[in-house]
C-alpha cells in the first residue's frame, strides 16, 4: 500500500512539469489527494488537492493560474500539471492522501498535531533555475 510520486526535475523558469502521484494497493475513490511542497529552511506548504469522489479543487494562491490538478479514477492516479514554473517553486514536492473533503487534507498539513495524512509518498524535487 502506497503512493508514488513521480516527475520531478530539473526545467528553466517559464518550463513546464508533470507530476504524477499513483496509488497501489487500495483505491483513492473516498480520499482527497494533493501536493504539498517544502523547500530548504522553509515550512512546508498546501500547493494544490483534488477530491477523488466529487472532484472538488483546491489551489494555494500562489499557483493559481499556473497549475492544474486533475484525477483518474481508472488508473488510481492524480496529476499535477505545473506551467510557467518560476525559481521560487523550486522545492521537494509530496503527494498525499487524506480519507475525506480537500479541508482535510489542509488540515493534515497545518495541524499535524490533530491531523494526519493516511498515506504519504516520497517526494519528489523540483529545480526551477536557469
Amino acid at each position: 500500500v502506497q503512493l508514488q510520486a513521480s516527475g520531478g526535475g530539473l526545467v528553466q523558469p517559464g518550463g513546464s512539469l508533470r507530476l504524477s502521484c499513483a496509488a497501489s494497493g487500495f483505491t483513492l475513490d473516498d480520499y482527497a489527494i494533493g501536493w504539498f511542497r517544502q523547500a530548504p529552511g522553509k515550512e512546508r506548504e498546501g500547493v494544490s488537492c483534488i477530491s477523488m469522489s466529487d472532484g472538488s479543487l483546491y489551489y494555494a494562491h500562489f499557483v493559481e493560474g499556473r497549475f492544474t490538478i486533475s484525477r483518474d479514477n481508472t488508473k488510481n492516479t492524480v496529476y499535477l500539471q505545473m506551467n510557467s514554473l518560476k525559481p521560487e517553486d523550486t522545492a521537494v514536492y509530496y503527494c498525499a492522501a487524506v480519507r475525506g473533503p480537500p479541508a482535510l487534507f489542509l488540515a493534515a498539513l497545518v495541524a499535524p498535531e490533530r491531523y494526519e495524512y493516511d498515506y504519504l509518498g516520497q517526494g519528489t524535487q523540483v529545480t526551477v533555475s536557469s
